[in-house]
């Protein structure tokens, strides 16, 4: 049953405003106060380390903020021109198999880069996204009570100089790529929005309804 669901765009927005909204959120849908939601937003450059993560994959002093948070994976690189996707969605009876909701965020994935004819698929015992020999998507997320949080990078029209700083994933910088560096032309997140909510709507059986957030915090999701 396709379950309804809205979508909160955070535009640009700071990681630790974005996390704060994440928590937030995920209190909210545990108590049953507010619907399943999906949080897009850009990041300017930032460093996040999941629960896997090892220092070591810090390869030079960072010049930016590091945020040590409860994804699982290890560390990776936000910024602009990378969409972030993250769903709080309460995952129903027939849904509690986190791989297959894994599985389920890159499906959406690759289903919307393929309508950009870019070629993508995945990497045994590996979780993301692969364009040839290039990492488009980066997933991570953690479930609390059965609510998801975090979710996933979308490299779009991404620096990708940046990963240069970090073993991202564990795994070097130079598999790191982007939609525009696949088509070898200029790619805007704009352009890739609205697939992307399409295929995220079919694969998670949720029907999204667009709502404002205002940096006035919850008196906005009621």
């Amino acid at each position: 049953m396709i379950k309804p669901a809205r979508i909160i765009d955070l535009g640009t927005r700071d990681y630790a405003e974005a996390w704060r909204v994440q928590q937030e959120l995920l209190a909210a849908r545990q108590r049953d106060e507010v619907p399943d939601t999906l949080v897009l937003v850009e990041h300017p450059h930032v460093l996040t380390l999941g629960r896997g993560a090892h220092r070591e994959n810090l390869l030079t002093s960072p010049s930016m903020p590091v945020f040590k948070v409860e994804r699982g994976g290890d560390v990776t690189y936000h910024g602009p021109g990378q969409l972030c996707a993250y769903p709080i969605l309460y995952l129903r009876e027939d849904e509690r198999d986190v791989h297959l909701y894994l599985r389920r965020l890159e499906e959406a994935i690759i289903r919307t880069l393929t309508e950009f004819a870019i070629e993508a698929g995945r990497r045994p015992g590996l979780t993301g996204v692969w364009a040839g020999p290039h990492k488009l998507a980066s997933l991570g997320i953690a479930v609390r009570r059965w609510v998801t949080l975090h979710g996933f990078a979308l490299n779009i029209c991404t620096e990708l100089e940046r990963f240069s700083t970090i073993n991202p994933c564990g795994l070097p910088a130079s598999v790191m790529g982007s939609m525009s560096r696949s088509l070898g032309r200029p790619v805007a997140v704009a352009e890739v929005r609205a697939p992307l909510l399409h295929h995220l709507a079919t694969t998670l059986d949720r029907c999204w309804a667009e709502e404002e957030l205002s940096s006035g915090g919850s008196s906005q999701w009621q």
